[in-house]
């Protein structure tokens, strides 16, 4: 339809850039959002010139309620049908730890607040809001992005290097993964009678070029396929969970991490 929109949270982020992929590649148009400006640009700039047709994009604070109403009123004749969100905080590994990978009991107050807000809360507001289009339309497609370490814990040895356990992944970060699966669940639950379904995508580690080589490598251990996963290979779940063929599959959590979780 001319006015029906896929809209991607985070949508200047490097995964935000695949599934973007995914969802032109099914002939649908595409509005991104996102914070950052610079790599939202960049991201609209390289789609529209593989794909040769436009990428709205505009500027969302996932975490202020505002800010994403005032965009709901400035795109009032646009049909929201498929909402990916995907917009997070996350610390990656590089060549250096930072000092955000802290053991639960240095973490404040304060920054547990920013990461549940970040990770979790701003799902909450998103889905809340165009939840609110999608019912008046009696129809609507949600798909949370969360992770692995939503149905596993951290192993916190492979950030370390081999050395005494002093770097951690941050509790918010696993606390909000585990928790957008349950939001995703009583989503699908709660709205089924407006014909909304809801699920999420729970990726494993995926390669990219700045990893450290002992990340790399211990990461690669911990999954019988022993290697990281291909960007491009989280395509296909969009394209699924997008599609009308499966409109019979709701509320589930679709884990892709190589079968880490397995063992």
């Amino acid at each position: 339809m001319k006015n029906n929109y896929t809209i991607i949270t985070g949508g200047g982020g490097f995964l935000a850039y695949y599934f973007a992929e995914a969802i032109l590649e099914e002939r649908k148009n595409l509005y991104l959002v996102d914070i950052n400006r610079v790599n939202l640009k960049k991201n609209k700039n390289k789609l529209e010139k593989v794909f040769n047709t436009e990428v709205k994009t505009d500027f969302v604070d996932v975490t202020n309620l505002d800010s994403i109403k005032k965009f709901i009123k400035k795109n009032r004749n646009i049909f929201f049908d498929n909402l990916i969100n995907n917009a997070s905080k996350d610390f990656k590994v590089g060549k250096k730890i930072g000092s955000n990978f802290k053991d639960l009991s240095d973490i404040t107050l304060k920054e547990w607040n920013q990461g549940i807000d970040s990770n979790l809360t701003s799902y909450f507001l998103v889905s809340k809001e165009f939840g609110k289009i999608m019912k008046k339309n009696n129809y609507g497609n949600i798909i949370n992005i969360s992770s692995e370490l939503s149905v596993i814990a951290p192993d916190h040895r492979i950030y370390n290097n081999g050395k005494k356990i002093k770097y951690y992944k941050p509790v918010t970060y696993s606390v909000c993964k585990h928790g957008i699966v349950g939001l995703t669940k009583y989503i699908a639950s709660s709205w089924s009678n407006h014909n909304i379904r809801c699920n999420s995508i729970s990726p494993g580690s995926v390669y990219h070029k700045n990893h450290n080589k002992f990340f790399l490598k211990e990461v690669s251990k911990r999954i019988p396929l022993s290697r990281l996963a291909n960007p491009k290979e989280l395509k296909d779940s969009i394209k699924f969970l997008i599609s009308k063929n499966n409109s019979f599959y709701t509320g589930q959590n679709m884990v892709i991490d190589g079968g880490r979780s397995i063992i």
